[in-house]
């Protein structure tokens, strides 16, 4: 097995992780939205940080580093056209991965993280669920994102599966 088969099988198992990471959040935070109990709605949300903070963070990057190595390893074109290349699906991975967990998630969530972990805290103090945990948990702006994140996740497998163009 030579190197560049080694790396994207590493790339692909990463991947798996990264994917077993959004799927674990995604539910638990989902449930969490749902519990009526301002302790199981605590004990979610930790769940949910366990896959934010050991899979879906570690794992993207790793995703995205065996990629990268793979890509240059066998000389596919990762910057397509803007390497006077044919073959531009790599170049729309690339700017649809970053786009999403480079620049839009970082700046979008970090705050409204900060802010739930804030309304948890109150919440648990007064040992009730409180209107603003409520709102906290049922966040449009990170449902919509998170499900923005995964069909993306989806759309980059489609590409690095079929390599479209």
């Amino acid at each position: 097995m030579n190197l560049g088969l080694l790396l994207k099988l590493l790339h692909v198992l990463a991947s798996f992780w990264f994917i077993a990471g959004l799927v674990g959040r995604g539910y638990s935070f989902w449930r969490a939205g749902r519990a009526k109990n301002v302790q199981e709605i605590h004990t979610l949300l930790g769940v949910s940080e366990f896959f934010e903070r050991s899979a879906v963070i570690p794992g993207g990057t790793i995703v995205f580093l065996f990629g990268l190595l793979t890509a240059w390893l066998q000389r596919w074109p990762i910057l397509g056209f803007l390497q006077g290349a044919a073959s531009n699906w790599l170049l729309v991975s690339l700017v649809l991965y970053v786009g999403i967990s480079v620049v839009i998630g970082p700046l979008r969530l970090v705050q409204r993280r900060k802010q739930r972990d804030q309304a948890v805290e109150a919440a648990l103090a007064l040992g009730m669920v409180t209107p603003e945990l409520t709102a906290a948990v049922n966040d449009k702006v990170v449902r919509t994102f998170r499900a923005v994140e995964f069909i993306t996740v989806v759309v980059i497998i489609v590409l690095m599966v079929a390599k479209p163009f």
